[in-house]
């Protein structure tokens, strides 16, 4: 059985905004099952809660960001990614800015503050979508596709025309350990050239060193460099995780990704949910052959409490 999940206890955080450049108060709090992960705008009087699904996507410029009835919140990939990466389905998360806090520029801050106020299953198995044929959309030399197979793969190659980055690549089989130990960490990164285009337009206010690895043309300006020597595809990886959470279920399928991002991400997923023969939703004690589907291996993760309602 593949339960559903949310967190103990609420988490309360308290960081800066990447764009604002202002701190952001934020508080993650459990939720029943089947509510999925929802965003709540505490500083607008009255704003509807806005549920992280795929087609409440508003806009991939920079980030990921959500929108509902003319209220957004931006910058949701990387906290969506803790999520996936725990296994927590369910979650309230109030905000008093349009931003979540950029804290590292990485999904770590998140995944240690769900593991320090710990997760626990809930009284219903989560529905998983298996892809059953290949879907794939492209965008000039971009692709993203997700092919059938009996477990969440991801492979992802990037080609950047820098002499750090260049082109690396990156393949896993998703669980928490590997997402933990290999993924989670992996900071944003920019260009020096670009971080100053946008903030002389009032953007990335909150952009620095502290939650990004910035490049100039030739090199790392980040004295510390990065933690993985392919950060940069990981963290690309990092982002695709929280995109595809967008779902609203987990996916049993190879995700293969080349130079893709927010934008086509969101597009792959679209794609797919208008092909009904491509799929099939089951639900996580549904193990046996079905629809000329084969067994299938649900990510499992660790150190779960007792089940509660």
């Amino acid at each position: 059985m593949n339960l559903q999940r949310t967190i103990n206890k609420e988490i309360k955080c308290f960081s800066v905004g990447l764009h604002t450049g202002r701190k952001i108060n934020m508080t993650i709090k459990p939720a029943s099952v089947d509510t999925g992960v929802i965003f709540v705008r505490k500083d607008i009087p009255d704003a509807e809660p806005i549920k992280a699904h795929y087609e409440n996507v508003c806009d991939t410029t920079l980030a990921t960001t959500l929108g509902y009835n003319g209220v957004t919140v931006s910058t949701v990939e990387h906290l969506l990614s803790a999520f996936s990466g725990m296994g927590v389905d369910n979650a309230i998360i109030e905000l008093d800015s349009f931003e979540v806090p950029v804290m590292d520029g990485s999904a770590m801050p998140f995944v240690n503050m769900l593991k320090e106020v710990g997760t626990h299953q809930q009284k219903k198995t989560k529905k998983m979508l298996v892809i059953k044929k290949p879907v794939s959309v492209s965008l000039n030399d971009t692709r993203a596709e997700l092919l059938p197979a009996d477990e969440f793969r991801i492979t992802y190659e990037i080609d950047f025309k820098h002499p750090v980055i260049g082109r690396q690549s990156y393949s896993m089989t998703f669980s928490d350990e590997e997402f933990e130990k290999n993924i989670c960490a992996a900071q944003t990164f920019g260009f020096l050239k670009d971080l100053e285009f946008l903030q002389a337009k009032g953007l990335a206010l909150g952009g620095s060193l502290k939650n990004a690895i910035v490049l100039d043309d030739h090199k790392i300006i980040n004295k510390e460099g990065t933690r993985f020597p392919d950060a940069f595809v990981k963290h690309k990886i990092l982002d695709a995780i929280g995109d595809l959470f967008l779902l609203g279920m987990p996916i049993i399928g190879h995700f293969v990704a080349y130079k893709s991002g927010h934008r086509l991400n969101n597009l792959l997923l679209r794609e797919l949910m208008s092909k009904q023969d491509c799929w099939e939703i089951v639900t996580g004690s549904d193990k046996k052959e079905t629809g000329g589907l084969h067994s299938f291996r649900i990510p499992s993760f660790r150190t779960l409490d007792a089940v509660q309602a």
